[in-house]
């Protein structure tokens, strides 16, 4: 289960160096492997490939009439790989689509992880600290 956030920037190139508390895990458990998707919300999410076929496992299922949820999802997954030094590319046309040009929020959710531009992330946050507590948390217990 990956959490936690990680502030982190993008060489020029466009590569991210994975934080070192998740490289081993991902080396373990994907081989090293990662698939990089769009979000509808405006991030990457980034999976381990194993988790990354479940998930299109069952996007691929939903009926025709969530076609744009599928073209979201599918068509703009790239498969990565995580390098001799611990990076990955992002490439140019996902980083454009999230906006994100060299700071990020890198966030475990569970099993993949969100990735931000900082700035749009840290906009967003704010937002989201400053309106009401969602219904599913009001009678939730902690």
């Amino acid at each position: 289960m990956f959490q936690g956030a990680s502030s982190l920037s993008l060489d020029a190139k466009g590569r991210l160096s994975v934080p070192t508390r998740h490289r081993d895990v991902l080396s373990a458990t994907a081989n090293g492997q990662l698939t990089i998707t769009r979000h509808p919300h405006g991030c990457l999410m980034v999976f381990p490939r194993p988790e990354w076929e479940k998930f299109a496992s069952r996007i691929a299922a939903l009926p025709m009439s969530d076609l744009w949820t599928k073209r979201i999802f599918l068509g703009n997954a790239m498969d990565v790989e995580i390098d001799a030094t611990g990076r990955v590319l992002i490439s140019p046309e996902l980083r454009q689509a999230a906006g994100i040009a060299k700071d990020v929020h890198m966030l475990g959710m569970g099993n993949h992880f969100e990735l931000w531009d900082k700035a749009t992330h840290d906009a967003l946050e704010a937002k989201a600290l400053q309106g009401e507590m969602s219904d599913a948390l009001k009678n939730f217990s902690y």
